[in-house]
């Protein structure tokens, strides 16, 4: 399978971002860890790492507090 990241509005909504894929957690972890900044600057709330369709976490919040 390839990871991957959901995106999420303010609502839980899913919405447009990155169509980035990664053959490890690892991988996309890393990416995300350099990439959230920008991703909160264009109106992402949170987001879900996938492994294929499962969940493997989230949402996890990308606001601060």
């Amino acid at each position: 399978m390839a990871f991957r990241w959901r995106y999420l509005d303010a609502a839980g909504e899913p919405v447009d971002g990155p169509d980035e894929t990664f053959d490890d957690q690892g991988q996309a972890e890393q990416w995300f860890g350099d990439a959230w900044e920008e991703l909160r600057i264009d109106g992402v709330d949170a987001v879900v790492l996938l492994d294929g369709d499962d969940e493997v976490y989230g949402p996890m919040s990308l606001q601060e507090g």
